[in-house]
Formats: C-alpha cells, structure tokens, sequence
C-alpha cells in the first residue's frame, strides 16, 4: 500500500516540477537554470518544513511521509533528499562526512552525466 502513496504523491511533485520549469523558462528565459534552481531550494526548504511537522504531527501516520516526503517531494526533487542527508550528518557531528557527501554526491553526479553522454556519443 506505501507504493500507492509514494506513486500518487511523485505524480503531483512530478507536475509541480514541470509548472515550475515552464513558469521559469517564461518569465527568466533560458539562459540559467533557474527552473532547477527554484525546484531544489523549495524542495529542500519543504522537506526541513515537512521533516519536523511530520515527525511531531503525523508520527502515527506513515503514509502521510511516504505521500509527502518521498512521493511530493521525490517527484519534485530529490536535491531535497539529499539536503536533509547532509543536514542529518553535520547535526550528529560528521561534519567532515557531510562536507564528502556534498563534495562527492556532487562531484560523482557530474562525472556520471559526463559518462552517460560519452557512452550515449559512443554507442549513438
């Protein structure tokens, strides 16, 4: 049943993402990536915003986090996962493992697209 929830949930986080690349690329052009940019400070600003008040209010409730966190959000962005991993770090006092999760989710993601497009260049 949480598969149903995280579904539906990354539908609309899916949609929202889409209105706000359209609504960006309109009124600031394409020049920047300001879509994706807006898309993960909002989504990681929600998922601080979503992480507390869904531990303090819906604790009893899974299915509201697997709707919200994991399936909104998801769809939405997964640079908001990623925010509150590095958050989760640094607060238990790993702050030189946050510092090597940031360096290295960022530095590995790059180098995977890197990858991806001589592969796809290669076998295309």
């Amino acid at each position: 049943m949480g598969a149903l929830y995280i579904f539906l949930g990354a539908g609309l986080g899916g949609v929202a993402r889409y209105g706000v690349h359209v609504v960006a690329a309109t009124w600031l052009g394409l020049g920047f990536p300001f879509g994706t940019l807006v898309v993960n400070v909002v989504g990681s600003f929600l998922m601080g915003l979503f992480a507390v008040l869904v531990a303090a209010r819906l604790g009893d409730m899974p299915e509201a986090r697997l709707f919200l966190m994991t399936g909104v959000l998801g769809g939405f962005t997964t640079f908001s996962a990623f925010s509150l991993d590095t958050y989760g770090l640094w607060t238990r006092g790993e702050a030189g493992l946050a510092v090597l999760y940031v360096v290295a989710s960022v530095g590995l993601s790059i180098g995977a697209l890197l990858a991806g497009i001589a592969l796809a260049r290669t076998i295309g």
